[in-house]
């Protein structure tokens, strides 16, 4: 057979840091091992009913059998801008400030190949979500990475970042609430990110993805909030963590224009758009009562409680994150993430993520998903207790 070799743009792709991580997991599970994983990003919940039914309906609809418009349907694009004008009090054009997207993950990826050339300078968080990375890559750009530092409540400061590099750069990523962190940003933060990018030019990508969960009775702020963020950025949303749609694979990019087409046109020769039935779906989703979200927010609220709660029982002194449905865990003394990470999974049989597969600042800490019941968080906090690894309290 013969062995065709890859292009430049596939061997630029970074390791799969994680990879190594679900194969450790499967192997124990196929040893017969009960492993409590903590260490994924999947919702564990269903998708609420109405939204399932509607979906049900529509792909017996014989249109929905075809292609759909290359840019997707009108409807949905509508439906995006009245869930940000309810949501976010931010007035949104359907037609031209609204691109729909295969999930988050394909905007964030196709952004690059949109906007950067070859040497051109992207801003990456780090630790940051490693999909920016990818996307990076394959445009064979530049990447220099703004670290998220605890002092700095996981907040890039701009000030240190080299007037040389700012002026260079075209593109800047970031992500609030924030994966894997899960630290949150307010206004004051998006407004001085919107100064910086119209004084230096920088496209800003804001995923949120997480966009729905924050707690403690605060919402989390949209980027497109700030006076002039649709001058500078665009905003990229998915249905997949407020509706638990993972699977479904519907997102949308919204904000400049300009930015918007080049995505569209970049995905005209790539897709013809979602499936029909899975746009009426997401609009159903989008307008429908939003009641079955602020129900979701709770249960993972309770979650949150409950393991902080336990991790301080057992003496692991650690701060309750502020949203998403991750947790971002100090590691003890003597070990660096990926061996405390590997001794939770092989001792305690609990899966983390290590904060080094996140970025060079994620070393010193392990992700975990609240992505299980109450019962089975606490057992978690009763296993790592049995490590001896914590004087408790």
């Amino acid at each position: 057979m013969v062995q065709f070799e890859q292009s430049k743009a596939l061997k630029r792709l970074p390791e799969q840091f994680f990879a190594g991580l679900v194969k450790k997991v499967e192997q124990l599970k196929a040893e017969g091992h009960d492993i409590i994983n903590l260490g994924q990003g999947n919702p564990d919940l269903p998708t609420p009913p109405h939204i399932i039914k509607m979906l049900q309906q529509a792909a017996e609809k014989p249109e929905n059998h075809k292609y759909s418009p290359f840019r997707g349907r009108s409807e949905l694009k509508q439906a995006t801008a009245h869930f940000y004008k309810k949501e976010y009090g931010v007035e949104v054009v359907p037609e031209t400030e609204v691109a729909l997207l295969f999930g988050a993950k394909t905007g964030l990826v196709e952004i690059s190949q949109c906007l950067l050339n070859e040497g051109d300078t992207a801003l990456l968080p780090d630790p940051g979500y490693p999909d920016y990375l990818s996307g990076t890559a394959i445009a064979d750009a530049d990447i220099k990475t703004m670290p998220l530092l605890e002092k700095n409540h996981f907040l890039p400061d701009y000030t240190i970042i080299p007037q040389e590099i700012l002026k260079n750069a075209k593109l800047m990523f970031l992500n609030y609430p924030n994966n894997p962190t899960a630290a949150t940003a307010d206004k004051a933060f998006f407004d001085k990110t919107v100064e910086l990018a119209k004084q230096n030019e920088i496209c800003v990508v804001h995923d949120f993805a997480y966009g729905a969960i924050g707690y403690d009775d605060k919402k989390p702020q949209s980027f497109l909030q700030s006076e002039g963020a649709k001058e500078v950025g665009v905003e990229m949303y998915t249905l997949s963590k407020t509706y638990n749609m993972a699977g479904w694979r519907a997102g949308m990019a919204v904000g400049n224009s300009s930015v918007i087409e080049a995505i569209n046109l970049l995905q005209d020769h790539l897709y013809v758009s979602l499936f029909g039935a899975i746009q009426e779906a997401a609009v159903h989703a989008l307008t429908a009562d939003q009641s079955p979200v602020q129900q979701l927010v709770d249960i993972y609220e309770s979650r949150r409680n409950a393991f902080v709660e336990k991790m301080h029982d057992i003496g692991w002194d650690i701060k309750a994150p502020k949203g998403t449905f991750f947790t971002w865990l100090p590691v003890p003394d003597g070990y660096t993430s990926e061996q405390f990470s590997d001794l939770l999974l092989e001792k305690a049989h609990v899966a983390t993520a290590p904060g080094r597969g996140f970025g060079e600042h994620g070393e010193g800490y392990v992700r975990v998903g609240l992505l299980d019941s109450e019962e089975r968080l606490r057992e978690a906090g009763d296993r790592i207790a049995e490590l001896s690894l914590f004087e408790k309290k």
